[in-house]
């Protein structure tokens, strides 16, 4: 089942995340936030961008999520997307239900642009943002340091109508 995400389940979404922080480098995050920290980013967001959890009997699986691209006014109609899946159920599809989800509600929202930085080599987040139809842009060379080395991030975009001029784009509660 997919579903919004709320607070409430913030101290899952951590869960699923914690380990991305403290075992590898897909995410340049070096401390796993907060329960609170994990409630407050949901509280902040969702009402503008959509977070979406995935969950079976045995409680969450993974989540996704979009951020705004930039601050700067010019940049509202673009976005950063996330998953992340629980270890016990990568390769699953809970990765590709997700986004299955979240991508078709962003542009139902007006975004025109959503952007993916996935820190390299990733095979697999690399397939998963190709299969839904984002193409590579670029590549920040050794931009981040964790795990004692340089990690490259690469950006793909998948992009959406680009209507002139763009209407806002919509607040989640108004779908």
């Amino acid at each position: 089942m997919i579903r919004p995400a709320t607070p409430a389940d913030a101290a899952a979404l951590r869960d699923v995340y914690a380990p991305y922080v403290a075992e590898t480098a897909v995410t340049f995050e070096t401390v796993a936030p907060s329960v609170a920290e994990m409630a407050a980013r949901v509280a902040d967001l969702v009402e503008s961008y959509p977070w979406l959890v995935h969950e079976d009997a045995s409680g969450v699986t993974g989540y996704a999520y979009a951020v705004p691209h930039r601050a700067r006014p010019a940049y509202r109609w673009s976005a950063d997307v996330s998953v992340y899946v629980r270890a016990d159920a990568v390769r699953k599809g809970v990765g590709a239900a997700l986004y299955g989800a979240l991508l078709p509600r962003l542009a139902q929202l007006g975004y025109a642009n959503l952007f993916a930085g996935i820190a390299l080599p990733n095979a697999a987040s690399v397939g998963l943002h190709e299969r839904f139809g984002f193409r590579p842009i670029g590549v920040y060379r050794k931009v981040g340091y964790k795990m004692r080395a340089w990690h490259d991030v690469g950006w793909w975009q998948l992009s959406f109508d680009h209507p002139s001029p763009p209407a806002p784009p919509r607040r989640n509660c108004e779908l």
